[in-house]
Formats: C-alpha cells, structure tokens, sequence
C-alpha cells in the first residue's frame, strides 16, 4: 500500500511524531526495530520502519521482513471459529463436548491447597464456546507461561507445568484437547477472567467442527481470501531469511538474543498448530487481517466475516458487564485490565476515563513480542505495531503508541 493521507482526517506533522517517538527506543537500544503502520478510512496515513531485523549480523528491517506475531493469532483463531458460528454448526453457550467427547466426563474445580494435596468440586456447568473464546473457562497458561518466567498462580498451573500442558510441542491439537481433560479448572466457568491456553482449544475446535486441519481451513477461509502470503505456522525454507531475530529483556541486558532466524523453532511445520500464539506473518498480511475487521469484515471484494458478527465479537461478554480489572485473576495479559471489557477473543476499552485512554471504540490484542494491533470502527481506524522484544510487558509502548495516534486526528 502507498501512503495516502488525503481525506484520512489525520495531521500529517501529528503522525511524524510517531516515528521521533520510537525511533528514541532503537536508538537507546531498547528494541532492535520496530515497524508501524497507521490507516483511515482504509487508506495508509502513515507507516515507518526502523532498526535491524538482526542486530547481530546487522540484517536490516524490511517491509517483508516476517515476524513472531505470537498471540496475535488469537484474533485470527477467534474469528475462524465464529466464521463457523455463523454457519449455524454452534451456539455460543452451548458446552464445547459436544465436539470434544475427551471433555464428556465434566471437570473438576479446583477449591482450594492443603499441604502437597488440593482439593476439588465438580464444575457447576460445562465448559462453553463463550467461555473458551472470552478466556472464561477456568483454564489457565501454566507451563506455557512458566517458560517466560512468570512463576505459577496456583496449585493448577503446577499440574499444567508437570503434564507439559503448553510446553510440549511434540503434542498435536488432538493430543492437547485429551491432556487438558482430567487437569482441574482454575475457577468455575464463567465466573472469574484468565488469559489461557483457551484459544489453542478454539483451533482444535475449528478443525473438529469444519473437518479440516486447522492450519489449512486458516489457509483457505482467511489468509488465501485476504492475500495473506506470508502469515502461517512456519516459514519455508525459500523465506528464512526474512525472519527477524527474537530477542528478550532482562535484569542485566535490554537486547538479549534468545532465537535467530537461521536456527528458529519456526523453519519446520510444528505438531501443535496453536491458535493462541503459533502464527508468524509480516506487516503487510497482518494489515489486511486487520482493516477487515474495521472494514465489517471484507476487504478488496472478499468477506470472511459478517459484520453483526463482528459486532457481538467486540462486544463485553465478560459477566454482569465486569471490567478486566474486576474479573481477572493471574499475573499475565496482553492487555491493560483498568476500564476494558473481553469479548469473543478482542479486548475493548470501555471505560475511556477509568483507563486514561483516548481511546473508547477500539478492540485489541497483543503478543508476547510486544507486537500489537487495534482497528476501531468508530473513528474508522486500524494500527499495527511489529517488533520483536518479550516480555510485552518491558515498556509501555501500547498506550503510548494510542496517545500518538488518537492525538492526530482532526475530525
């Protein structure tokens, strides 16, 4: 896409100060690049791109470079099984065993610790597609999160980081479904918010219910309509050297090389096709994804989504019309819990004041590689912001990026 500002309603001079404000984070050696796009009304505003893509060997940033979108998949896999929704194949508080048997039997909640043991009561109701799209269910991250470093919340998560419930990756979407179906919930269904290992059972639940691998029901009913020819589990061999290296911030180094691209995880189709976070893709496909959401869901003749769907998608599910900040347990998010709502796999702010946001009709998510996308309907807005620095949490870059961007609009 050419940048077009005319008749987009920003301030040109306003948008510069975007690139001035990341560029200070590149240059202290704060993140090893970044690249950020802004559009209205469907037209790009403004897009920069500055840094290496590899600061050991000094690869530098491309407009194809492919990045780590880690749980920026999420959406992608939320919108994949609402696509099935709308097809009538479920309804939204309708119990997931219905296609998953493994899970017939009902789960145990966990109640409470005693010593080495903790005790248990039976779920009050299944687990439900709501649920699991608006991280509800009572499943939690465990050992997925205990390899970031994040200690474990509760006696659950220990029986997550001793079955390798997010941490093995030998295991496919079948193997995870059947693992998970004897581990005690964190909570009862519905009641309480935790960011969880839920959307990877999404994905196993788009492949049971559409009888397709999920790798290749994305490809055809998502990226191939969109033009999305970089976004997939791996990368092939013939684009290897498009992949940005990964790097993580700790105690004693802002920059340090924990994945290259030549060595990376990510060169050979995985077993487990994780909705939650498995997707790598670049700038431009992630832009399609996402002004098609803000578009109602088509984009360039082609609909993957109804926008009525999307409409209850954004909307707060989250019980009695609770905030994050008054439903959520755990210590990891990829969102600001003060003033947001959860809808099926979209954050929202719906509290404007409460969150200190400028902000107040965008929906929105992150990965653990501090990448972040919003697209808001009202203001007829999409932004995308690539990198490649975990934890998300190392600067507040996402709020930041907001004020910058809001703070250009002249209409």
């Amino acid at each position: 896409m050419k940048i077009d500002i005319q008749k987009t309603g920003l301030n040109a001079a306003r948008l510069e100060r975007i690139g001035a404000h990341l560029d200070a984070y590149v240059e202290s050696g704060k993140l090893p690049n970044y690249d950020v796009a802004v559009l209205r009304r469907g037209r790009l505003a403004y897009r920069r791109l500055a840094g290496l893509a590899n600061v050991e060997t000094g690869a530098a940033l491309k407009e194809d470079t492919i990045f780590r979108i880690y749980s920026m998949t999420k959406p992608i896999t939320s919108v994949a099984l609402m696509q099935l929704f709308e097809q009538g194949r479920f309804q939204l508080d309708e119990p997931v065993a219905r296609f998953l048997p493994e899970w017939k039997a009902g789960h145990q909640v966990w109640t409470g610790s005693h010593g080495d043991a903790f005790s248990t009561t039976p779920a009050q109701r299944p687990i439900s597609f709501r649920d699991l799209l608006s991280h509800t269910s009572g499943l939690t991250y465990g050992a997925g999160l205990a390899e970031l470093g994040v200690p474990p919340e509760s006696p659950v998560d220990q029986v997550y980081i001793e079955r390798k419930i997010g941490s093995d990756l030998t295991l496919d979407l079948d193997g995870l479904v059947e693992r998970l179906a004897d581990v005690p919930l964190r909570y009862q269904p519905g009641e309480r918010w935790m960011y969880s290992i839920a959307t990877d059972v999404c994905g196993a639940l788009v492949q049971r219910i559409s009888g397709m691998p999920f790798d290749a029901y994305l490809k055809a009913h998502i990226f191939d309509p969109l033009g999305m020819v970089d976004t997939d589990f791996f990368v092939p061999a013939d684009k290897a050297h498009r992949l940005a290296a990964n790097y993580i911030k700790t105690p004693s180094r802002a920059m340090f090389p924990i994945e290259f691209p030549l060595k990376a995880d990510y060169l050979k189709p995985p077993a487990l096709l994780g909705g939650g976070g498995g997707l790598v893709g670049t700038m431009a496909d992630y832009i399609r994804f996402a002004d098609c959401l803000r578009a109602g869901g088509a984009l360039g003749g082609a609909r993957i989504i109804g926008s009525r769907t999307l409409e209850l998608m954004g909307a707060n599910h989250l019980k009695d019309g609770k905030t994050l900040n008054e439903m959520a347990i755990g210590l990891f998010s990829e969102a600001t819990t003060v003033g947001a709502g959860f809808g099926l796999g979209l954050a929202s702010t719906i509290d404007p004041v409460a969150a200190g946001s400028l902000a107040s009709g965008d929906r929105y998510w992150g990965g653990a590689a501090s990448t972040y996308f919003w697209f808001d309907p009202d203001d007829d807005l999409t932004v995308v912001f690539m990198t490649q620095l975990m934890p998300s949490s190392s600067y507040d870059i996402r709020r930041q990026l907001k004020n910058l961007v809001y703070g250009a609009i002249e209409d």
